[in-house]
């Protein structure tokens, strides 16, 4: 029998922001990850602008891609054992002192060498929204309230993704070329001094434990949890092509932004309406259920004729995709030890980036050779494999590495 039932939708999140200092470290940590989806963006819009060079600015935000891909896991390790005060400032100041010297860089009309050479370091910008997530842990751990902080979460970094876009590229447009990613590295470092100034709700640095790997990843039910992100990430991206794509199909290009945004909203109710309930089912069992209701949703894309027809699918499948994201979020949470909890939750997030990036890079190459309807018939097709992936979480269960979680 479920224990859904028994608080109203803004009772269960009135109670998870009552623990001293939860407003103040999410508050933070809205302001410091929304640069994550700013700055990619960013290069591109810069780049465009002062170069006319489409093929240098993807190659950028690809490479800045794969290297925030690459570090940002390190960056996640070192804070699990030494603490996100003692690391959170050192890598936001090496991304930050990169990324402004690339901005200065394409000013001055460098070399495209240099550039390639600047954006690297640029990915350590750390993975903000695992760090708020292991606060939150430490404040909920074994606790029901923790879905719905997850829940709260999930519904902010799908903000970030949909407003960040927006508020860069409208000010490289609107101000100047660098306007967008500069406004992000602000963010990034005011954001992260309020974060961290937070020494009462910073988690505490557990020692290692012997006989543990090095890596999460060590963990097959990690790998499997880190494909559904990349697949859901994927749908993401081609949301967002595909909808620019379709209204521009249908001469009506300022409506991709409604579309979007309905999307997003669609996202969003359903996961706070999700973090709010507390099933009795298992995390595998809701995880399953959750990515079957993403594949059977998103099919509705491949039959949309007009622009409301669109709206409506972006809907039904952005209803499906943040109780999913919430689900996957707790699972990691259930099976990595503590001293690697925030290790797990950046690979999750790292695994949504690399799908989003790809997503986008794939929709954009079948929309110009085969039309939209391809784009959407690989969103459907992700969404398909993350269903068939989560299958293999009861294919070999790893109770031997489950770590004990009343959120089961």
């Amino acid at each position: 029998m479920s224990e859904s039932t028994n608080k109203g939708l803004l009772s269960a999140y009135r109670e998870i922001f009552a623990a001293p200092g939860s407003v103040a470290f999410s508050a933070a940590g809205f302001v410091a990850r929304l640069p994550i989806a700013m700055i990619g963006i960013g290069i591109v819009t810069m780049i465009s602008q002062l170069r006319g060079d489409y093929a240098l600015a993807g190659a950028l935000a690809a490479v800045f891609a794969l290297s925030s891909a690459i570090i940002a896991p390190a960056v996640s390790r070192a804070v699990d054992r030494f603490g996100q005060r003692a690391v959170l400032p050192i890598a936001a100041a090496v991304s930050v002192t990169a990324i402004g010297a690339l901005l200065l860089a394409v000013r001055m009309e460098a070399p495209d060498w240099l550039l390639f050479v600047l954006v690297v370091p640029g990915g350590a910008t750390p993975t903000i929204g695992a760090m708020i997530r292991a606060r939150w842990v430490a404040i909920y751990v074994g606790k029901l309230q923790l879905r719905t902080a997850f829940a709260f979460e999930s519904v902010v970094d799908e903000l970030c993704f949909v407003a960040g876009p927006v508020i860069s590229v409208g000010l490289s447009i609107g101000l100047f070329p660098e306007a967008g990613p500069l406004a992000g590295l602000i963010l990034l470092v005011t954001g992260t001094l309020l974060l961290v100034i937070q020494r009462g709700t910073e988690p505490k640095v557990h020692p290692r434990r012997p006989g543990r790997g090095r890596s999460v990843l060590g963990n097959h039910v990690m790998w499997i949890v880190i494909v559904i992100m990349v697949m859901l990430g994927t749908i993401f991206g081609v949301i967002d092509v595909g909808a620019i794509a379709f209204t521009q199909e249908q001469n009506s290009p300022g409506s991709a932004t409604l579309v979007l945004a309905l999307f997003a909203g669609g996202s969003g109710i359903a996961g706070l309406i999700f973090g709010s309930m507390h099933p009795a089912r298992s995390l595998r069992g809701q995880l399953m259920i959750a990515s079957s209701a993403v594949a059977v949703l998103s099919v509705p894309l491949l039959l949309v004729g007009n622009v409301a027809a669109l709206a409506g699918a972006y809907v039904l499948a952005g209803a499906t995709i943040a109780p999913t994201l919430i689900i996957a979020t707790a699972l990691v949470e259930q099976i990595v030890p503590p001293e690697k909890l925030t290790e797990g939750m950046t690979l999750t997030v790292t695994g949504l980036g690399v799908g989003v990036a790809l997503g986008s890079a794939l929709a954009g190459q079948l929309i110009d050779r085969y039309g939209v309807p391809s784009a959407y018939m690989l969103a459907v097709g992700a969404a398909v494999a993350a269903s068939i992936v989560t299958a293999c979480l009861f294919v070999k269960p790893s109770a031997s590495t489950a770590r004990p979680s009343s959120i089961e």
